[in-house]
């Protein structure tokens, strides 16, 4: 069965850092691409982060970039989202998403989400 996992939310205060992971199970991440979306109440998803396979190249939507880093370990066919400086506008659900293609366009595989919460 092929399932993603994120795990690694929680509450934080702002100016603190959190790392997600997306574990997969049932197929391997190596010559997938993962991206990392997020949505927050009211709002469309917004698509953050993505790494695609082989060479790691990485990508990462204005609002995150400097602040978060998209890092894969496919020994432990896991994909991880480091998460520093984080502001209260970054409250959101966390997704990622596996894309066979590996183009970071076309996602098959979704997570359940993990939710982030900054607040003081």
């Amino acid at each position: 069965q092929v399932q993603l996992v994120e795990s690694g939310g929680g509450l934080v205060q702002p100016g603190g850092s959190l790392r997600l992971s997306c574990a997969a199970s049932g197929f391997t991440l190596d010559y997938y691409a993962i991206g990392w979306f997020r949505q927050a109440p009211g709002k469309e998803r917004e698509g953050i982060s993505c790494i695609s396979p082989v060479h790691g190249s990485t990508y990462y939507a204005d609002s995150v970039k400097g602040r978060f880093t998209i890092s894969r370990d496919n020994a432990k066919n896991t994909v991880y989202l480091q998460m520093n400086s984080l502001k209260p506008e970054d409250t959101a659900v966390y997704y990622c998403a596996a894309d066979p293609y590996g183009r970071c366009l076309d996602y098959d595989y979704w997570g359940q989400g993990t939710q982030v919460t900054v607040s003081s």
